[in-house]
């Protein structure tokens, strides 16, 4: 079994005439926490969006787990629907906008998924859920909806609710950017007891970088469509080795 788990190999995403992922390279070892930071447009959430077979490709291979993505057979031809149907299986994404269903209660929320996907029974699917409810501190709200939520509590029951997938890997694209910033806080403290606790291989997109810093075991600074510098976050953070890297962390850290 090799260590990689994510492994983007000269990977080109376009929008039209406007290229948003150049020839990317990197990859992620099983286990670990890697954080994506970069400017607007950089082609941070891209990334995810591709890993969740949201977002096709132009050029390259995606591997996730041994596996490519976006392709099958030894002659890598174009991925049939049920090959990325089974390779989503393996990964989990909690958006920015929660993306709830409005008109099922937080439980139902979070057992459709596996009882219709996974095949699991509802009663193994609840007791799953209610085991979820209670890691991220929402055990007492299983019978509310969405809006009688605040956006903290419906981010909890999104990480809930990839959670309860099981996968392998769990993508979060800028988890906290549509909370107020008094809810941003319950959020994070989930993702990190996550981090600290679970031996998930966890992809973060975020602006947070107190967070990135505390939580990631590599940080990833996106530029352009490709990466521009990548460190632990120590190094990345205190030491950064390229100009653009120090401009961008300079107009950010200003900004908080």
């Amino acid at each position: 079994m090799t260590d990689t788990i994510i492994k983007f190999d000269k990977v080109v995403k376009r929008f039209g005439d406007v290229t948003v992922l150049n020839e990317l390279d990197f990859t992620v070892k099983r286990g670990e926490k890697v954080s994506i930071i970069g400017p607007s447009g950089s082609g941070k959430s891209t990334v995810l969006r591709i890993l969740m077979t949201l977002e096709g490709i132009e050029g390259g291979v995606v591997t996730v787990d041994g596996e490519p993505l976006w392709h099958e057979g030894p002659n890598l031809k174009p991925a049939s629907e049920a090959h990325l149907r089974k390779m989503r299986a393996q990964l989990g994404m909690v958006f920015q906008s929660f993306n709830l269903f409005p008109h099922m209660t937080v439980l139902r929320n979070i057992t459709e998924a596996p009882v219709k996907v996974l095949g699991l029974s509802r009663a193994a699917a609840k007791a799953r859920a209610d085991e979820l409810l209670d890691l991220v501190g929402l055990a007492d709200q299983a019978a509310k909806y969405p809006h009688q939520l605040s956006g903290g509590q419906q981010q909890r029951v999104g990480i809930a609710r990839a959670l309860a997938m099981r996968p392998k890997i769990l993508l979060f694209d800028e988890p906290t950017s549509a909370l107020d910033p008094e809810l941003v806080g319950e959020v994070l403290n989930v993702i990190g007891k996550l981090a600290e606790e679970h031996d998930l291989t966890m992809l973060l997109v975020t602006h947070e970088m107190r967070f990135a810093r505390e939580i990631s075991d590599r940080v990833l600074f996106f530029d352009q469509g490709r990466i521009c510098e990548e460190g632990s976050p120590e190094d990345l953070f205190t030491a950064p080795t390229q100009d653009r890297t120090r401009e961008f962390l300079g107009s950010i850290l200003k900004e908080g």
